[in-house]
């Protein structure tokens, strides 16, 4: 009973003597060079792929900082010229009753991007102890590759009001140094996660696969 319930190892492509490829997902036996549906170069597993997750993930959490310093949006009313951070805004939202506004762009400006550093960080340091993953991992995985570009909401708002309110000394909003920052956060996070390898993540230690 007890051997019932252990949980059966998983068969992986590499243990199979086979080759996925990354692009496509078709597969084909070990030794083969290039995928006959798409030309990808195929390799079992991307070994230099944690170099470029780390200098990614590391650019993105540096550029994060002067994101959320410096002013996102600059307002000029009258003559008189207000500057909002990205928090500063979401305190703003909240003062002009506008809960839920500032509940999605806190959500997406500072619970998202700061999740997906963590996410990242962690696999990537599972992956460099040598520590074999779970679907569980796999999932978390799936979901940063995912959520990913839906942090770029901020940037999407600053523009489309820059674009719309443009009324010279009357009303103007332009956005802040802060906006390049973040988005360029957001796309260095992105790059960073579709640099890493996820078949590293099933990998056991000594590199044999589960």
């Amino acid at each position: 009973m007890a051997n019932a319930e252990r949980a059966q190892p998983v068969l992986t492509a590499r243990a199979a003597g086979l080759v996925g490829c990354a692009e496509c997902g078709h597969v084909f036996a070990r030794g083969t060079e290039t995928c006959s549906v798409c030309g990808t170069h195929l390799v079992s597993r991307d070994m230099a792929s944690l170099q470029r997750v780390w200098a990614w993930l590391f650019a993105g959490m540096v550029i994060y900082i002067p994101a959320n310093v410096y002013p996102m949006l600059r307002t000029s009313t009258l003559g008189h010229t207000q500057e909002s951070t990205i928090v500063g805004g979401v305190f703003d939202l909240i003062d002009h009753g506008s809960i839920g506004v500032a509940l999605i762009v806190f959500v997406a400006s500072v619970i998202i991007p700061v999740s997906k550093f963590i996410a990242i960080a962690y696999l990537a340091l599972r992956v460099k102890r040598g520590k074999p993953g779970t679907s569980t991992h796999f999932h978390l995985y799936e979901f940063v590759e995912f959520i990913g570009r839906w942090s770029m909401i901020d940037v999407f708002v600053v523009a489309i009001l820059s674009a719309l309110v443009q009324l010279n000394f009357v009303a103007t909003i332009n956005p802040g140094i802060a906006a390049v920052s973040f988005a360029l956060s957001v796309a260095f996070t992105m790059v960073s996660a579709n640099s890493f390898d996820p078949r590293l993540i099933w990998d056991a230690p000594g590199g044999k696969p589960v």
